[in-house]
């Protein structure tokens, strides 16, 4: 047993330090961070995998790998729904839903929708600076449907289309995307996992709509002159934020009534420098879940800590499980987030 963990501890401190080297040395480049549109599409989903601080692209196997990794669902012994509600930074709502059919032999089906949400604004110009009168909103959107298949008993992938939508009061914008993953099942290390997934490949989006038109005055010192010349904002194609990340994942424990798992993921995304997510779990009687993790170690000025959560599973009915899960992380200056999933698998 301890040759064993001695092993588990060689080789997940190896993948550590290959990774923390090679993003040590692309530090010294543009993150480019804030040059990509859709960014609530990199909003970490799921109580579970935020509590593994987001280590979770070889571990997915349940309704929320069909944001982590579509591969995933392959996984599911049976259907599955979820909904998840997270209490994001500044009063923003974030929200989950999804579920996923088993097709037998032809594969598995899933449907999602991510949403964002916050309360109204009042509008403020610079010749009412203590407002219009008027309120406006902002909300964000993407609706999914992922196809997985198990190519081998081993060996599965899996593709999720989704169509992406943001606004804010009456502009605008809209796009397609795909995600991409695959799974494989070793004989190495107790059957570690290797997981990998690229998302959100797709078009450029670009905002548009009512808010950008107004009225030019070409001249304002003349007098007489048409000082209602329409006119209109000229807005910049943005690309998705485009992310690979390749992950590891196994048991050190497997035995009847316990099981710890622990989870390494290593991140590319276009918008930021790489970083590596790490997360535990622990098992006991398939019943009581306890999992702590780090999303984004190493990353230069992130506010993301330490996560931490529990969940519950029970069986309400024959061949029915209610699961409950919940998830803290801290966010350093935005104080903590808060998520909340109840999943239904029958």
């Amino acid at each position: 047993m301890r040759i064993h963990m001695i092993k588990w501890i060689q080789l997940f401190a190896i993948i550590l330090l290959v990774n923390v080297g090679y993003s040590q040395n692309f530090v010294s480049n543009v993150s480019k961070v804030g040059t990509s549109s859709a960014p609530f599409l990199t909003v970490p989903i799921g109580p579970r995998a935020i509590s593994m601080g987001g280590a979770f692209v070889a571990l997915s196997d349940d309704a929320s790998a069909l944001y982590w990794n579509p591969s995933g669902i392959t996984r599911l012994d049976r259907n599955e729904f979820v909904a998840i509600h997270s209490e994001w930074i500044a009063g923003i709502n974030h929200d989950f839903g999804a579920i996923v059919f088993q097709l037998g032999s032809s594969g598995t089906l899933g449907l999602s929708i991510i949403s964002i949400t916050m309360d109204e604004m009042e509008v403020r110009t610079e010749l009412l600076p203590e407002g219009t009168g008027e309120f406006f909103s902002a909300n964000d959107m993407a609706i999914g449907a992922t196809y997985a298949k198990n190519l081998t008993d081993r060996f599965s992938i899996g593709f999720t289309g989704k169509y992406i939508f943001q606004k804010i009061w009456h502009a605008q914008a809209s796009g397609f995307a795909m995600d991409f993953g695959t799974l494989f099942k070793t004989d190495l290390f107790n059957g570690m996992r290797i997981g990998a997934v690229i998302t959100n490949f797709g078009q450029d989006m670009k905002i548009d709509g009512r808010d950008l038109r107004y009225f030019l005055d070409p001249d304002p010192n003349a007098i007489g002159n048409n000082d209602q010349i329409p006119a209109r904002i000229e807005t910049d194609g943005w690309p998705l934020p485009l992310n690979f990340q390749f992950g590891l994942s196994t048991d050190i424990i497997n035995s009847e009534d316990s099981k710890f798992t622990i989870s390494v993921d290593a991140l590319h995304p276009s918008d930021n420098y790489e970083s590596i997510n790490l997360g535990t779990e622990y098992t006991m009687n398939d019943m009581i879940f306890l999992r702590a993790g780090y999303r984004n170690m190493f990353l230069v000025d992130s506010e993301e800590g330490i996560s931490l959560g529990a969940g519950l599973k029970i069986s309400p009915a024959r061949g029915t499980n209610l699961m409950v899960d919940y998830s803290y992380q801290d966010f350093g200056r935005f104080a903590s987030i808060n998520s909340f999933a109840l999943s239904l698998h029958f």
